[in-house]
């Protein structure tokens, strides 16, 4: 299970939605700063900045080839997370199943 301060570094990453956007950009593949550069309309030195949060939180590793650095989708956290959050929807679907019954009960 991910530790408390690891959960805290990746809801951080993902409460920005240009981070949220790479995210979904390296769902499809790997792909160069240049790349994230032309495709969110910010300076390099931004879009490195939002890397290296989500390179922090354990969303992106990064690798050379060539002269070309490449970031990585690294979804193990986002499943932790959605993990977590699995915990407070199972007490949500607990709680509407006990309204529809008791909206039963009163239609009976």
């Amino acid at each position: 299970m991910i530790n408390e301060d690891q959960l805290d570094l990746v809801f951080g990453a993902l409460a920005d939605r240009t981070r949220r956007g790479i995210l979904a950009r390296l769902a499809d593949g790997d792909t160069s700063v240049s790349d994230l550069v032309s495709r969110f309309a910010m300076s390099q030195p931004a879009i490195s900045k939002h890397l290296k949060v989500l390179e922090t939180a354990g969303l992106v590793s990064r690798s050379r080839q060539g002269t070309m650095r490449l970031s990585h989708l690294e979804a193990e956290p986002l499943q932790q997370a959605t993990a977590w959050i699995g915990t407070y929807r199972e007490f949500w679907d607990e709680g509407f199943d006990r309204l529809d019954d008791l909206l039963r009960r009163m239609d009976d």
